[in-house]
């Protein structure tokens, strides 16, 4: 039984430019208690490479997160081998807005302690007892409610590039570090203020919303499916678009453009700009905001130093960075010295 990638991503990569059939970029999340969560990674592997599906999946004991690129030929049939899920069964499923052949060129389906890491150790703490799910005209009604707190839930460089008006927007780089803070913040309004919550597709909210009822918080609502679900129903209701700016996305895309708001600056020059690069140097690859004018100067690099380092040959690229890891700078965006003009 196979169970690993046959195909590179370069490889997966020209078979898609071959093809020329078009691909649906989708995420859906679910909490749900599994019991044997190796054995439905497994299952799911499978099933879902036979359909060449590709994506990053992420199954823990407490449920599924996934985000998906299906070909488009191939849904109705994904569709209903997902409906067999007994717990999975008319999922929602968010359909990205821009379109993307290449959003994924892998099938990852990972087994992970959580689907979502909180930090939280807490055997009182019910994942599923969540706030309420609103739909886009009941949450631009409650954002304009002077009696609500509107949150983002998303880290510092995802609501850079792009967040709701007003909201409150944590300078966090995980979503573990934003529910202390929050509770925090809000400490005195547990009762008589409206928390309502959003981000990307909705999985983090959901977890966030149990945790403030678990801490008692009395009125706590969540965007039902995230900015993703948002947008899409107001294009399709004529309602006011609230959101100004990107929507940052965790594939090649990088981004949904919402609004024509640029609302960040190019971490370089501060000129505005909202596109999110990786280092060229494959020995950094922090991710920052640069400019078209920037990129060609700095030739995507981060720093002088970066740059000088990729203009030598690959041999010498290797030997630099050996036995050494980037994974601070990946995983903390943004956060450099070298960026004078990061916020």
């Amino acid at each position: 039984m196979q169970l690993y990638n046959t195909l590179s991503s370069k490889e997966r990569e020209e078979l898609i430019e071959q093809a020329g059939k078009e691909r649906l970029t989708i995420s859906f999340y679910k909490y749900h208690f599994i019991g044997n969560p190796e054995i439905f990674r497994n299952h799911l592997f499978v099933m879902w490479d036979e359909l060449e599906v590709l994506g990053r999946i992420y199954v823990a004991h407490e449920g599924i997160n996934a985000q998906l690129s299906v070909p488009a030929e191939n849904f109705t049939v994904f569709k209903q081998k997902l409906d067999e899920i007994h717990f999975l069964e008319n999922v929602r499923l968010n359909i990205a807005i821009e379109h993307y052949n290449k959003s994924f060129l892998k099938l990852k389906v990972k087994v992970r302690e959580k689907i979502v890491a909180d930090g939280l150790n807490d055997d009182t703490f019910d994942v599923t007892d969540i706030g309420i799910h609103v739909k886009a005209d009941k949450f631009n009604e409650l954002i304009e409610d002077p009696n609500t707190v509107l949150v983002d839930m998303r880290n510092h460089y995802e609501s850079e590039i792009g967040h709701f008006k007003n909201a409150v927007t944590p300078d966090v780089d995980t979503f573990r570090d934003s529910l202390d803070l929050i509770e925090e913040q809000l400490k005195d309004h547990k009762e008589d203020k409206n928390l309502v919550m959003y981000c990307t597709g909705g999985i983090r909210c959901e977890k966030a919303s149990a945790y403030y009822k678990h801490k008692g918080f009395k009125n706590v609502f969540q965007m039902e499916g995230g900015i993703i679900n948002y947008v899409r129903q107001v294009e399709e209701q004529g309602l006011e678009n609230k959101f100004l700016g990107k929507n940052f996305v965790f594939d090649e895309r990088r981004a949904e453009r919402i609004s024509e708001d640029v609302i960040s600056n190019c971490h370089q020059c501060g000129e505005p700009c909202d596109v999110h690069v990786n280092c060229l140097n494959q020995g950094c690859h922090l991710l920052f905001i640069q400019c078209n004018s920037c990129s060609e100067k700095m030739n995507t690099c981060c720093s002088d130093e970066c740059k000088e380092i990729v203009a030598l040959p690959e041999e010498k690229q290797k030997e630099l960075r050996k036995g050494k890891s980037a994974g601070n700078k990946i995983f903390k965006k943004g956060r450099s010295e070298v960026l004078k003009f990061k916020r």
